[in-house]
């Protein structure tokens, strides 16, 4: 991987695929889970969160090595299932059929196998002449006739858990010093015991990450593999080669995504919404009747019937109430927009609190920040912000203000009053200002 980062760390659709393969292996109702890691795996131990067993491998002397350093972690199991971290592909219904196949066998071994198109770095699968499963050859230790077999192990085996523990200890170092997994196939066969295999219906899934180029074919394939499921449960993609949708990502049914968007993370849209094209929502929440054009949505909440674009960015800390229009080239960051608010054009609302009903110029901004702190701005209700409007936090407009052309607001407005100049003279409204603003000089 040339990489500085374990590989089962490297993300597939927004996610760590040591991450995808454990919620394969929990969606298949398999627990509890444990990890071999290395010695230095605090950080991964992070990203991965918390419910899992961790066994530590010092030194990386092989699989068989490896799944010694987890015996202590699953004893008093009848059986288990041992599988490489670094196929994300695999499935909940994979795992169910490998312990099932494990099961009704009563097997010793259950190993998933493959046929793929090409098998170069893989362990092959060799049978003998009934076809049962003789034993797995790994690619660096296998011969001219072996490599041209086309029949994959994949890395995934069900194991009867006293056999197991009895026997690997005994397992010899291959050529290359390291104690290989599979070679309790072959000696398992050598005591008569009983061995199994499954072989998978989908290839892909057998698909391994060693490599960058592995790691871009695993994610285009899950990438596929998640538009499909999404287009199956009613969601319409214009343009599917063009829409990038995560793992963690929710969709509600006749939403439509539009090309060249990307829903990222852990993002939630609601349903009959309309992204993009060319929007991204990243960790972020989308009601229903939603419309997003080409923007920018990141750590946002957004309630319903809101239409954001084009090209403005919601940035985190940010909830949008319902009925809210924010337009073109409008940033929001960390702050609270009320029902039914406007901003047209062109503003930046940062760590503010925005009442219902207000309508904000093109050019407004709130000066939140002093050189030193974060400020908050506090606009009430069925407020007018006029155009260029300066709002120098701290500071609060109160319901039914407005501010003139240009204003500079660096001290308090009160309800149903005036602001109006750079820095603002505060005027109280005359009887009919409530119902027309007088126009600005």
């Amino acid at each position: 991987m040339k990489s500085r980062m374990p590989k089962i760390m490297h993300r597939v659709c927004g996610l760590p695929m040591a991450s995808i393969v454990s919620d394969a292996v929990t969606s298949a109702g398999f627990s509890p889970i444990l990890f071999v890691v290395s010695s230095d795996s605090e950080e991964m131990r992070s990203a991965l969160g918390h419910g899992y067993l961790y066994a530590v491998q010092d030194r990386q002397l092989g699989t068989g090595h490896a799944l010694m350093q987890a015996q202590a972690g699953v004893a008093g199991y009848d059986n288990i299932i041992v599988l490489n971290s670094d196929i994300p592909l695999i499935t909940a219904e994979t795992m169910k059929k490998l312990a099932s196949a494990h099961a009704e066998a009563e097997a010793t071994i259950t190993a998933l196998t493959a046929i793929v198109p090409d098998a170069s770095g893989l362990g092959r699968v060799v049978r003998d002449d009934s076809g049962a499963l003789a034993s797995i050859v790994e690619h660096r230790e296998a011969d001219s006739r072996t490599l041209e077999i086309d029949e994959i192990n994949v890395g995934a085996y069900c194991f009867q858990s006293e056999w197991l523990w009895r026997n690997l200890p005994h397992l010899p170092p291959s050529s290359s010093g390291e104690i290989y997994l599979t070679d309790l196939i072959e000696r398992a066969r050598c005591q008569g015991r009983r061995i199994e295999s499954a072989r998978l219906l989908d290839a892909n899934e057998a698909v391994g990450v060693n490599t960058r180029e592995q790691l871009a074919q695993a994610e285009s394939l899950m990438r596929d593999r998640i538009r499909r499921y999404w287009m199956a449960h009613g969601v319409t993609l214009a343009d599917p080669a063009t829409t990038y949708i995560d793992c963690g990502a929710q969709i509600g049914i006749d939403t439509v995504i539009l090309p060249n968007t990307h829903i990222q993370g852990n993002s939630s849209i609601g349903e009959n919404c309309e992204i993009g094209p060319n929007s991204v929502v990243r960790d972020s929440i989308v009601g229903d009747r939603c419309q997003i054009l080409a923007s920018a949505l990141d750590g946002a909440t957004l309630e319903t019937d809101i239409d954001v674009g084009p090209f403005s960015h919601i940035r985190p800390g940010s909830y949008i109430e319902s009925e809210v229009h924010i337009g073109n080239f409008g940033e929001i960051k960390n702050s609270r927009v009320g029902r039914g608010a406007k901003s047209g054009h062109f503003s930046y609302i940062g760590d503010a609190q925005i009442g219902s009903g207000v309508n904000i110029g093109a050019g407004a901004i709130t000066c939140n920040y002093d050189g030193e702190n974060k400020n908050t701005v506090v606009i009430g209700d069925d407020v007018f912000i006029g155009c260029d409007t300066m709002i120098v936090a701290p500071v609060t407009i109160g319901d039914r203000s407005y501010t003139g052309v240009g204003a500079v607001v660096n001290r308090d407005v009160p309800p149903d009053a005036g602001a109006i100049g750079a820095p603002a003279r505060i005027r109280r409204k005359r009887p009919d200002d409530i119902e027309h603003p007088p126009s600005m000089e």
